[in-house]
């Protein structure tokens, strides 16, 4: 393609054919997505109607190896195809300078007249040879009832070419007024600027490529008889593969022996190593440390990591900004409005002055100047090189929509744990009643590691560990059941929990001050199956079970901060469970720099009202709203947007996915997991929330420099064809104008790749 007319063209033929759903072509990156209907040929259906149209294309394969495949071929024809134009352009070059010098030199006053004939024997193969791109692409186009820059640039110069030839061969040396300089010099400056441009674009594409690049070939797979290396499309999930110090991974999975430091900075932006033993889970595409590893596949080919976050972002590059829209609207007829101008051009000068040189010079001026590259590569290279520089800092913007919203927030809404804080949350204290059914803390500890095993909450999963680590035998729960935001309740085998009536020293009765720790472990069996409610006071009122006398414990935690958690046994209240979980050392600063914007923050929390603000007061936010339910997340991020507000939302990615889908911007902290990447318009790969002012401060600066080119483009349109129509405008300048405006709009989405996370 050409221009942007191309684009649009291969859009509304892909459009009018039956079982086409939607096309998208995007100009800056060569490529198209293309919905179809299921059907077997619908690939065969699509190539030939892009063929039809004067193209061609190729269908890029989602397997790993033929992808690879493609992408060298790609490489070595875009190789290929630089050299050979710069071949042309160099010979272009030499066959015009002295055209050039020509015209320089009688402006300077001092004549250095060429013969007609040899001005016609440097111009015809600048014509012809140079210019044979401009001539094909301009055939295919008229061939598929579409105009682009190519016919604007053929026609041209075809026609200061061929009036100029006709003049030598009429008149011989007597011919004067020749325009053979502006034809090569057009063809010259506008091959020129199209290697320009297409470096450019590379750049702007470099994330893309340099995520690709990270995918190793092979793997050294681990077998019953040793160590054989295979490519990595032979690695299934389950199997073994070692890593040597210094090699990448070559797919996500589990360390199950060794340990080392992994680099994973072109994955989530973070530049310092990260240490990883057995049990971690690692990505693929990481590069090994100083440790020698073996990893237990759990994901590969395309179910990895890195093969989603590409397809991520290639999907976010390949959207269409509204603006975009417009401008394809623009362009699609753009190119026959032009022609019509200079034809008006040509006749008001030759109805004015009768003079057709000066007729013929306007006419070409208008056709040369008026290419659309730089309308058509506004928005795209702008987006390109934004999402690929957010990519690099751990960014991930899953399509334009996000990147278009993400620019007009003014209300960021977080979660609480997991988000303002580690989301490790440990067992600091436990309470127990002495009259209670449980006044053991080991027993009530058990039974709510028990129930909380059909739990994948953070507060479970730290039940769980601090059974683990005090040696309790957890026993095995039914019934379980959850209740969003509330809590849980379930029956516990508890067989190996320490019983009610075990003889040991009995604790103290439960104070304002104090928070009971055990002092000696005694285990008895208790074979008897148990009911456990474990929650919150609203799952306790909803329960019918009386906890007034938990509160004391309850509030005393709250007040530091801390998240109590009351436990309920058979009906009756037992006991708190309290929690710390620390914040992270990064929210007070994303804190201040969202307040430095100017938006406003809220938080919402599933944990205890005092809890979630002694947590807010820490880090700055005033606006705490606790506990509230994963829907009610979602109800308070409806109503802040039916009161005209713009609303970010940022939890894990998990249970926030009703708040996530709500919001005009989901915001997800999810490390890359499954949910974060599916749920959320942004992703961030790593749990810093500075990355969340960061994410919208690169959306406001593509949003800047997509606006900033689009003027300069429409701009440049305005006073450009006005001037040449009046005359005002050289061909030959018209064409140098025309060739760095679109190097000039590249050039300056390339800035974007310079923007860091602060």
């Amino acid at each position: 393609m050409s221009c942007a007319a191309c684009a649009s063209r291969i859009e509304r033929v892909l459009g009018a054919r039956a079982g086409v759903r939607s096309a998208v072509v995007n100009f800056a990156l060569n490529d198209a997505v293309i919905v179809v209907d299921d059907q077997p040929d619908a690939a065969a259906m699509v190539l030939a109607a892009i063929d039809g149209a004067g193209f061609s294309a190729v269908v890029l394969g989602h397997d790993d190896t033929e992808r690879r495949r493609q992408e060298a071929a790609t490489a070595a024809d875009e190789a290929r195809a630089t050299r050979r134009d710069l071949a042309t352009l160099a010979v272009s070059a030499a066959l015009t300078l002295p055209l050039v010098a020509e015209m320089g030199t009688m402006a300077l006053g001092v004549p250095l007249a060429l013969s007609p004939w040899l001005a016609l024997a440097l111009a015809t193969p600048v014509q012809l040879v140079a210019g044979a791109r401009f001539h094909a692409g301009a055939w295919k186009a008229i061939r598929g009832g579409g105009a682009n820059m190519d016919v604007l640039v053929a026609l041209g110069t075809s026609a200061a070419y061929l009036y100029s030839a006709l003049a030598v061969l009429r008149l011989g040396e007597a011919a004067h007024h020749l325009y053979f300089e502006a034809s090569a010099v057009v063809i010259t400056l506008v091959l020129a600027g199209k290697l320009l441009e297409a470096w450019a674009r590379r750049g702007t594409t470099a994330a893309i490529r340099a995520l690709m690049a990270l995918r190793p070939e092979t793997a050294r797979l681990v077998t019953a008889t040793g160590e054989i290396e295979v490519p990595v499309a032979a690695v299934g999930v389950g199997d073994r593969v070692r890593v040597r110090p210094g090699e990448r991974l070559p797919v996500d999975g589990v360390v199950v022996d060794g340990a080392s430091e992994l680099d994973e900075s072109l994955l989530t932006g973070e530049s310092l190593p990260v240490a990883r033993a057995v049990g971690d889970r690692v990505t693929g595409g990481a590069i090994n440390g100083s440790g020698l590893l073996m990893i237990e596949a759990s994901a590969v080919g395309e179910d990895s990591t890195l093969a989603r976050i590409i397809r991520l972002v290639e999907n976010a590059q390949a959207g269409k900004a509204p603006m975009q829209r417009l401008v394809d609207r623009v362009a699609a007829v753009f190119v026959p409005v032009v022609i019509a101008l200079a034809v008006v051009t040509l006749l008001g000068w030759l109805a004015a002055t009768g003079d057709l040189n000066q007729a013929l010079g306007a006419a070409v001026a208008v056709l040369v100047i008026a290419c659309p590259c730089a309308l058509g590569l506004a928005t795209p290279t702008a987006i390109v090189a934004g999402t690929g520089a957010a990519a690099r800092a751990g960014i991930l913007i899953r399509d334009i929509e996000a990147l278009e919203r993400a620019h007009r927030v003014d209300t960021v809404i977080f979660d609480k744990t997991g988000t303002l804080t580690r989301g490790q949350p440990a067992v600091v204290a436990i309470s127990v009643l002495e009259d209670g059914p449980t006044p053991h803390p080991d027993r009530l500890l058990a039974l709510a590691a028990g129930v909380q095993t059909g739990s994948e909450h953070p507060l479970a999963r730290a039940v769980v560990a601090r059974a683990g680590e005090r040696g309790l035998a957890i026993g095995q729960v039914d019934n379980f059941r959850s209740r969003a935001g509330a809590g849980v309740t379930g029956n516990v085998n508890s067989q190996g929990a320490l019983s009610s009536d075990t003889p040991c020293q009995r604790p103290p009765a439960l104070t304002k001050g104090g928070l009971w720790k055990p002092v000696i472990d005694i285990q008895s069996v208790d074979r008897g199956r148990t009911t456990v409610a474990l929650g919150n006071a609203a799952l306790m009122a909803l329960l019918e079970i009386d906890t007034a006398a938990l509160d004391p414990a309850c509030g005393l935690a709250e007040a530091q901060g801390q998240t109590a958690v009351r436990v309920a046994v058979d009906g009756q209240a037992a006991g708190v469970i309290v929690f710390a979980d620390p914040l992270r050392p990064e929210s007070a600063p994303t804190v201040a720099a969202l307040h430095a914007a100017g938006l406003r923050t809220l938080v919402l929390s599933g944990d205890a009202t005092a809890v979630a603000r002694a947590v807010g007061a820490l880090i700055g936010i005033t606006d705490v709203a606790a506990p509230v339910r994963p829907e009610d997340k979602a109800a308070t991020v409806d109503r802040l947007r039916a009161e005209g507000r713009v609303v970010a939302m940022v939890g894990d990615g998990v249970n926030d996915a009703p708040a996530l889908a709500a919001a005009d911007v989901g915001i997800a902290m999810g490390g890359g997991s499954d949910v974060a990447l599916e749920t959320a318009g942004i992703t961030l790969m790593r749990p810093d929330p500075r990355l969340v002012p960061a994410a919208l401060a690169i959306s406001r600066a593509t949003w800047t420099k997509i606006r900033q080119n689009l003027f300069w483009a429409f701009i440049y349109n305005l006073i450009g064809l006005p001037v040449a129509a009046f005359g005002l405008l050289e061909p030959a300048l018209a064409g140098a104008a025309m060739a760095m405006s679109s190097v000039s709009v590249v050039t300056s989405s390339l800035w974007l790749t310079r923007w860091r996370a602060t």
